[in-house]
């Protein structure tokens, strides 16, 4: 079923406002991938908060154009699914990471990638699905900012132990001589 001018300009503006507020793309081939796949497939992303749609490439090219995925559009050819992770940038990369994970999901095959404007190849797949999640993001930074007030806290509690420690010591010093 062909699409008239009309539809495909609502797809192009759809498409083109996930990309614009998306923090990573992800295109993927899906030949060979039954209907029901697909649909679980789809149900996971929109647990997590991915944008996943199949797209006719053309319309893909020109909703991508002007945002930071215009990188993707030379790696935009045979039958794709788009991802766009909307609330994380790992998001698409692990439901395509643990999606893969089944045998029988391996006809899905992750073309590129895309972050911050910069096109990486299929491989890296792994690198952003281990990018940590908002919630671990602010938690490692939180962590980060609170270890030189433990430390210091560590050292002032120090000082009293060392003082008991020292007058402990000579006052066995003194027993032993005496």
């Amino acid at each position: 079923m062909s699409l008239n001018l009309a539809e495909k300009q609502a797809v192009v503006a759809e498409v083109a406002k996930v990309a614009a507020s998306a923090h990573s793309a992800i295109a993927a081939e899906y030949r060979g991938l039954s209907v029901t796949q697909l649909t679980t497939l789809r149900v996971k992303a929109r647990e997590t908060g991915v944008y996943l749609r199949v797209v006719k490439n053309s319309l893909a090219r020109r909703a991508v154009q002007g945002t930071e995925f215009e990188c993707l559009q030379p790696s935009l050819v045979g039958p794709l699914i788009l991802a766009f992770s909307q609330r994380e940038p790992g998001a698409a990369a692990r439901i395509f990471k643990e999606f893969l994970k089944e045998k029988a999901h391996d006809k899905l095959i992750v073309k590129v990638l895309a972050v911050g404007g910069q096109a990486y190849p299929a491989h890296e797949l792994d690198r952003l699905a281990s990018l940590p999640t908002r919630d671990e993001a602010i938690s490692l930074l939180m962590a980060t900012m609170r270890a030189p007030l433990d430390k210091f806290a560590q050292t002032l509690n120090e000082i009293p132990g060392k003082l008991v420690r020292t007058i402990d010591a000579i006052r066995q010093q003194k027993e032993e001589a005496a």
